[in-house]
């Protein structure tokens, strides 16, 4: 008997508030969100793996004017201009368990920050601040101000996008010119870039740069830049879809996941489906041949009783980083009816 697809299980917090819609935008300036449908990701359609432009994440909306572009910028684009990724990019703070939909990956086109970096004769030890445009206020979710500073070896794999997907780079992602930093959270691949300078090693940490400390996992709240930690993305996992079966007569659920970041690819994922219940292996974890984006994981699951649940996820290698893994930040519930 072949096996058969039932339906699917929602994700979320069963019975909790109603859950935000997906792929729209909601609220405007810096309180604006878009989150992206993660359920639609499927290994067996590549083209599920790029995230489209009108559905990638959004955590604020394009301000009014965005400013010009940085000088040099132009000339360095008609010399250097690169394609890179996919790269996923998370919002430091996708922490809604209804969706965790502040994530989404795309490829990218522009200009290196190291050539941008080589036209300012940018010495090796100096720190660079990159800033852009940003809403005045007042907001209830965000403070003002979009700039980071970084060592110019953090930057050595970041580009100044001009196009996303192919596309010129859209207005809420940052148009005309965005920084994008492999492997760190969203908070630190500044939108509407404006400016590109040279700063002292006792410049003081940024309003965006201490307003993301805990949620870059920092120790504290360092007055001087100096002093933050990168805020790089540890190897993390959710799942994003679960279908019920039937197949040899019996009621199965496919679990399938995503997992991402990290500074070396693993594919020692396990999984858990109730508290004190038993770790088990992921069934197909294929190892990531990059942990730049996202890879697609799948499990099948038996239950032995109907009820709720909570999927929880952990990484089996201690030489592994993985904070948010560590405090189950990804647990996703769900209720199972039928087994």
């Amino acid at each position: 008997m072949e096996a058969r697809l039932l339906g699917s299980v929602p994700l979320g917090n069963p019975g909790a508030t109603p859950a935000a819609p997906l792929e729209r935008l909601l609220g405007s300036g810096l309180d604006a969100r878009l989150f992206t449908n993660l359920s639609t990701i499927d290994r067996r359609d590549s083209s599920t793996l790029i995230t489209p432009n009108d559905r990638f994440y959004i955590r604020t909306a394009a301000p009014a004017s965005t400013g010009e572009k940085p000088a040099g910028f132009e000339a360095a684009l008609q010399r250097s201009s690169k394609r890179a990724g996919p790269y996923v990019m998370e919002c430091a703070g996708n922490a809604d368990p209804a969706n965790f939909g502040l994530i989404s990956a795309a490829t990218w086109e522009g200009v290196p920050m190291n050539a941008m970096l080589d036209r300012m004769r940018a010495p090796a030890n100096r720190r660079v601040l990159v800033s852009g445009a940003d809403h005045p206020g007042p907001s209830m979710t965000s403070v003002p101000g979009a700039s980071w500073i970084f060592t110019r070896d953090q930057l050595d794999r970041a580009l100044l996008a001009s196009r996303m997907n192919d596309r010129p780079l859209p207005p809420h992602h940052g148009s005309p010119i965005r920084l994008v930093v492999p492997g760190w959270y969203g908070c630190a691949c500044i939108k509407w870039v404006n400016l590109i300078a040279i700063v002292l090693d006792d410049e003081p940490a940024t309003n965006q740069m201490r307003e993301f400390a805990v949620r870059t996992q920092q120790d504290g709240e360092p007055w001087l830049a100096r002093d933050y930690a990168a805020a790089t993305i540890d190897t993390a996992a959710i799942p994003v879809r679960v279908e019920k079966w039937i197949a040899g007569g019996r009621i199965e659920y496919r679990v399938t996941g995503i997992l991402w970041g990290g500074s070396k690819p693993t594919n020692a994922l396990s999984i858990r489906f109730r508290t004190g219940g038993p770790w088990v292996k992921i069934d197909d974890c294929p190892l990531p041949e990059s942990t730049l984006t996202w890879t697609v994981w799948t499990h099948t699951w038996r239950p032995t009783e109907p009820g709720r649940y909570q999927i929880v996820l952990r990484v089996d290698d201690p030489s592994i980083r993985t904070r948010r893994l560590d405090l189950f930040y990804y647990v996703r519930e769900l209720d199972i009816d039928e087994v």
